[in-house]
């Protein structure tokens, strides 16, 4: 049992934050001057691809696979690591200083949008696609894509956190998210048991905010926690989880700011649907 009490008044203890202790901080504002740069495209990307990073370049390779021409990006790499995201620039574009933003230029002013879940709703509803038009199929594409936004947390600053990058482990933490955790995928596989794509029989921008959370963690993708969670138990999302992997836009979006992992799977930058070639060419040379 603890021998912890909470202090009267809390204050910042900048050693006891675990592996992301560097950049954390209590208050927002930048840390820095510098500009973020700008590509030729009207959309330009700042992103990781972390799983909301991932939902975003899914998203935007989607809808240039369905001929939208007006969808082409450029996509820069903010390593958060080393605190990207508090420039002047980012927080300016993003005054949360979290990853995705985007800004479209083919708005005057430029519209900034911040928030994974906005950015895929405000593309969904500038081209027309990936989201049901019939009020119901609308309706239940939008719950799973709020219940996505209030659910993650639960499973990556929740458990995620407290499995994998806290100081040390801690039992009542790890039960409680691990617990919140396998719930939430008894939800989806409950779902998914009924349902081909989580608004009905339509792939959408719910499943694209879902799978790079839920569909990592059920592959095994996402903090080494597959055996630990039993996630062989959730097969309708693991048949789910197969189905999405699979489309070619999907492939690529995830190769999109990626920086770590097999150096085949990484793009570091995307400026144009060449990229993809390029490296598949430089793989193939080496």
């Amino acid at each position: 049992m603890s021998d912890y009490t909470p202090p009267k008044i809390w204050t910042w203890d900048k050693e006891s934050g675990g592996k992301f202790a560097s950049i954390n901080r209590p208050i927002a504002g930048p840390t820095h001057e510098a500009d973020l740069p700008k590509g030729e495209h009207p959309l330009q990307l700042y992103s990781l691809a972390t799983p909301n990073g991932v939902k975003v370049t899914i998203m935007l390779e989607e809808l240039l696979a369905l001929g939208h021409s007006g969808a082409e990006y450029d996509a820069w790499l903010i390593q958060i690591n080393k605190g990207d995201q508090f420039s002047s620039g980012y927080v300016d574009a993003n005054p949360n200083s979290k990853i995705p933003v985007m800004v479209d230029h083919s708005q005057d002013p430029p519209q900034r949008v911040f928030e994974s879940g906005a950015i895929l709703l405000y593309l969904a509803e500038k081209f027309g696609a990936f989201l049901p038009q019939s009020p119901r199929e609308r309706t239940e594409a939008l719950s799973w894509l709020f219940w996505q936004m209030g659910s993650a947390p639960y499973l990556g600053g929740g458990f995620g956190h407290f499995y994998a990058y806290a100081p040390e482990p801690m039992e009542y933490p790890i039960n409680r998210f691990a617990m919140e955790t396998k719930r939430q995928l008894s939800v989806l596989d409950r779902h998914l048991a009924d349902n081909a794509y989580m608004a009905g029989e339509s792939y959408s921008i719910a499943d694209m905010a879902i799978w790079p959370w839920y569909g990592a963690l059920a592959k095994g993708l996402l903090y080494s926690a597959s055996e630990f969670l039993s996630v062989h138990e959730y097969t309708h999302v693991i048949r789910w989880t197969d189905a999405v992997a699979q489309r070619p836009a999907v492939k690529r979006g995830r190769m999109v700011n990626r920086a770590w992992g097999d150096p085949a799977s990484q793009l570091h930058e995307r400026h144009n649907a060449s990229d993809f070639e390029t490296k598949t060419q430089d793989r193939l040379k080496k």
